[in-house]
């Protein structure tokens, strides 16, 4: 019997997915397949070496390899048992295709595809067979295991072929595929909501519609991108909320673009209609140095939930719509931390558009790194708003390359619930079960809120001029608000004149500037909310008391060269270790790996956590730092590794460093927002190389340099960009200088190029022990990483400061000098190199180690310090139409402190549109001109007037 049941074609080929999950009900209930199919499996499980737990792998592999050998057709085994097997293909057919027949557009565009899997003719069944019994296998519609054909196929269409429609059969782990079908599969993914649910759904409909009325004919004209077709936005965001908070969550944290923004922010969390309105007529305008619109700002409450108060957070955004994601994802990563980890506890919630979702790259970032031991928070909640019209597109063919706009996610083994908005039941369901999955496998899930937009782009917009048609179907559509309070009204939930007084009151309130209903508790007090005031409104100082005694700089010292028993280093990295044990005991000048370590060191001693990451950052791209060791006879995940700087005392604050994903955008954005949410962290990321914070410049733009002056958002976030011509090339010289300096204003953030060990100790230390958070750019160095004279001693770390400016340190007459060098970084070096091999005695070299905010007053004491240097040279390795010349000259920082008998010049590389040359020799060539140029006649150089 069994072989001629093997030998039959239709089990072949494409049906693999139907073996594999024919073989997953049988490991769950042999009971719940056929005889002959049971009989088959049991011999596979009783082949050498094969548990009940045994892999799918090698079942689908055993049918694959008989179809090679062609045993694809045979005799019958019987005509019931091919239907049987027929039965359960369909079965799992309306799993992985139901959805393309789903009712889940409001607008009834498209036509039905044809998908013959979801015909019975397809497995060869007639009207003859809808009353006969089948086994039903692994689908949960019943408790019988069998049913009629037309019962099983009711069932099937209304589970995966109405308003709610599921897509999850691509994820690999069967726990996670079961708990669907378990949720789905027995209410056919139909609520059975309460009367009092159901009216809570349409207040909170009414809500939004009316909201989004009232503002269109109060403040004609004013863009406020409506939710208007969207309105089941609003509900899902209430399900979200109160099933999250009966599932232990404590705080949400929302990022969102700009569509609907207004509505989350007043009928979600709570703002007040009034401050609302004093906004859209110009309230408020001097609250902020700069500002923001306000579908850009960001707000927080704390609302009452069935499982009890949740703190809700709507963080800021810019623009670039998606961009916020990541900084939402470090904003609720640290808010873990506060908590031990607990992922539980707090929630991310991310609102797309539909063609941002599909179109912005940076979504591709965050899945990557949504499991990652650095990043990963236990999985978001992603809702998106599909209007099926994104921006200005109506065609997905010119939108995207996919069915659908969430199959980015699939990448991620996510599961995603796509929903009619017109049915706000189904989509509080959808919302219900993606928190209940996200809180049992903690992973991501979507629900593809499918809706349209009533309006155009803004509300300026005329879209019947690009969407002619599908505009003459939303000017028909009486609104989900309507429909949903007809049906209520129909199955006798509420009175007829119900939905109409809700409205009423609705706008009553509004009127006086209030909410019918508020969410939010007033004077609610957090356990783990984190206090900023000793940080906000401070004035900015350079000041700061960073010095570390020298016991404790070499007890310091003496941990970071400590390895465990029995670990064996890299020769290469035990010379390293050496090297550094003699630094710690004076023994030896320190070098920049060795200084950057012990401020990490004295920072975590002294409570301040750290957290470093970056694309090779544990060892240092330049192979500097060696914050991890690893042992050269075991894997780094089997005790292989060892992080000095987590053992530096009991009781310390935390050290964490991360090798990170190959991301820029994805991963500084996630700093950033981790250190807008924790104020006693050293939050650091850095770049593989300098320029690579191309690939992150929107977050640099729009978060990072402009955060506080926008939102009045603090951060103390670090980026440590390695800088400096050696001839690697265009890419692989410059961290592009000029474009941190064009962003500086308003005390802004701090740009500095420390060029010693004590100065990088200094400028990180400087960063916590102030009580004052500002981003900080440190344009670092990589040959100076091992360059001879760019050591420090230990006293300079205990009783130093970051030095702004640092003076000449030759013995040169301050009365003979003529000319006064500034610059920035390694050409220092390759200056005092020059000038000491041509013994000159008449120039100085300053160096200028924080650009921004500019120090005037130790830069005029330094100026007047030689009063016969009637030359000043700003010498700069970068062509001078980049680096930091022009945003001097602008500003006039250097010229204005000069005395009258003094004139300012410029020695740079020719003006190019390359960050650097490519060729060796060429570049040679220009770095020898600069260097000798900055001591020779200055008829060649560019003089400052």
């Amino acid at each position: 019997m069994m072989k001629p049941f093997l030998n039959n074609s239709y089990l072949f080929g494409s049906n693999a997915p139907f073996i594999e999950e024919l073989y997953e009900t049988y490991l769950e209930n042999p009971a719940a397949v056929s005889d002959q199919w049971r009989d088959y499996f049991d011999q596979l499980q009783n082949m050498p070496g094969n548990g009940r737990d045994v892999a799918h792998a090698p079942v689908i592999a055993s049918f694959a390899q008989m179809a090679k050998q062609g045993k694809t057709a045979g005799t019958s085994t019987g005509v019931a048992d091919k239907r049987q097997v027929g039965v359960l293909q369909m079965i799992n057919a309306y799993r992985f295709l139901g959805n393309r027949w789903a009712q889940i557009d409001p607008l009834k565009r498209q036509e039905r595809p044809s998908i013959t899997e979801l015909e019975p003719s397809h497995y060869g069944f007639t009207e003859a067979d809808l009353s006969a019994p089948f086994n039903i296998g692994s689908f949960q519609f019943q408790q019988n295991s069998q049913a009629t054909l037309r019962e099983i196929l009711e069932a099937l269409r209304q589970t995966y072929c109405g308003t709610l429609a599921a897509e999850y059969m691509y994820i690999s782990d069967i726990a996670q595929k079961r708990w669907i079908q378990s949720r789905l599969e027995p209410m056919r993914s139909t609520p059975a909501f309460p009367a009092e649910q159901k009216k809570r759904i349409l207040e909170r409909l009414t809500a939004a519609e009316t909201l989004e009325k009232y503002l269109h004919t109060k403040y004609v004209g004013q863009k406020r991108f409506s939710l208007e077709g969207g309105e089941s936005a609003i509900v899902a965001m209430d399900s979200v909320i109160n099933t999250a908070g009966a599932n232990g969550v404590q705080e949400i944290v929302i990022g969102m673009a700009h569509r609907g923004r207004l509505n989350v922010l007043v009928n979600t969390l709570g703002k007040s209609p009034s401050t609302l309105f004093g906004e859209f007529e110009g309230k408020y305008a001097e609250e902020l140095a700069a500002g923001d619109v306000k579908y850009h700002k960001g707000f927080s409450s704390d609302v009452n939930t069935a499982g009890g108060p949740v703190h809700l957070t709507l963080a800021f955004n810019p623009s670039h719509l998606e961009i916020v994601n990541p900084v939402v994802l470090g904003s609720v990563f640290a808010r873990q931390k506060r908590r031990d980890g607990n992922q539980s506890q707090v929630l991310p919630v991310l609102i797309h558009g539909d063609a941002a979702v599909a179109g912005q790259g940076i979504n591709q970032e965050i899945l990557n790194f949504s499991q990652t031991r650095g990043y990963g928070v236990g999985g978001a909640i992603h809702i998106v708003i599909n209007n099926q019209i994104g921006f200005t597109t109506s065609d997905p063919r010119d939108s995207r390359s996919s069915m659908y706009c969430t199959d980015i996610f699939k990448m991620a083994d996510t599961p995603i619930f796509h929903v009619n908005g017109d049915d706000p039941e189904a989509v509080a369901l959808a919302c219900q079960l993606a928190v209940e999955f996200r809180q049992t496998f903690k992973k991501d899930v979507v629900i593809d809120l499918l809706c349209y937009r009533k309006l155009g782009h803004n509300e300026a917009d005329e879209p019947m001029v690009t969407q002619p048609l599908m505009y003459k179907k939303i000017a028909q559509h009486p609104g989900t608000r309507k429909l949903y309070a007809d049906r209520l009204i129909g199955t006798g939930v509420c009175g007829a004149n119900e939905p109409d007084g809700i409205i009423a009151q609705y706008r009553e309130h509004l009127d006086r500037g209030e909410l019918l209903y508020n969410p939010v508790l007033s004077g609610h007090s957090r356990k783990y909310a984190q206090d900023w005031s000793p940080y906000l409104h401070k004035p900015y100082t350079d000041e700061g008391d960073t010095g570390v005694p020298l016991a404790e700089l070499k007890r310091l010292a003496q941990r970071l060269t400590t390895m465990p028993e029995g670990f064996t280093l890299h020769p290469t990295v035990a010379k390293v270790v050496e090297g550094r044990k003699a630094m710690g005991e004076g023994a030896r000048a320190l070098d920049w790996g060795m200084g950057e370590n012990l401020a990490y060191a004295s920072l975590v001693a002294q409570g301040y956590g750290v957290r470093l990451s970056g694309q090779d950052c544990g060892r240092g791209t330049f192979s500097h730092r060696h914050a991890v060791f690893h042992d050269q006879n075991r894997e780094k995940w089997d005790a292989g590794s060892a992080i000095p700087l987590q053992s530096i005392q009991d009781g310390q604050a935390s050290f964490v460093v991360i090798d990170s994903v190959l991301s820029e955008a994805g991963v500084l954005g996630f700093e950033y927002g981790y250190a807008t949410a924790e104020p006693n962290q050293l939050i650091i990321w850095e770049a593989q190389f300098g320029d690579f914070a191309n690939g992150a410049q929107v977050v640099i733009d729009q978060f990072i340099a402009s955060g506080e002056a926008k939102w009045g958002r603090q951060a103390g976030i670090t980026m440590l960009l390695p800088h400096g011509y050696e001839g690697q090339g265009p890419e692989h010289s410059s961290a592009r200088i000029e474009r941190f300096m064009q962003l500086c204003a308003e005390d802004n953030w701090q740009v500095c190029v420390p060029s010693t060990p004590a100065q990088i100790f200094h400028v990180l230390r400087r960063q916590m022990v102030r009580p004052l958070r500002k981003p900080l750019v440190v344009i670092t160095p990589k040959s100076l990483l091992r360059h001879k004279d760019a050591t420090s001693s230990l006293e300079e770390l205990a009783s130093g400061t970051y030095r702004t400016i640092i003076d000449e340190v030759d013995n040169i007459d301050a009365k003979k000098a003529k000319r006064i060098v500034l610059c920035s970084g390694k050409v220092y070096y390759e200056l005092l190199a020059e000038r000491r091999a041509k013994d000159i005695k008449d120039v100085v070299i300053v160096r200028v180690e924080q650009l921004y905010p500019f120090p005037e007053e130790a830069f005029d004491a330094v100026v007047h310090k030689y009063p016969n240097a009637k030359e000043v040279v700003w010498c700069q390795e970068e062509p001078r139409n980049q680096g930091s010349w022009y945003w001097f000259a602008s500003r006039q920082h250097l010229a204005k402190c000069l005395r009258k008998d003094q004139e300012l010049f410029l020695i740079a590389r020719p003006a190019s549109a390359s960050p650097a040359v490519g060729y060796s020799a060429k570049h040679n060539v220009q770095q020898k001109a600069v260097i000798e140029g900055a001591f020779g006649p200055l008829d060649q150089g560019v003089p400052a007037k």
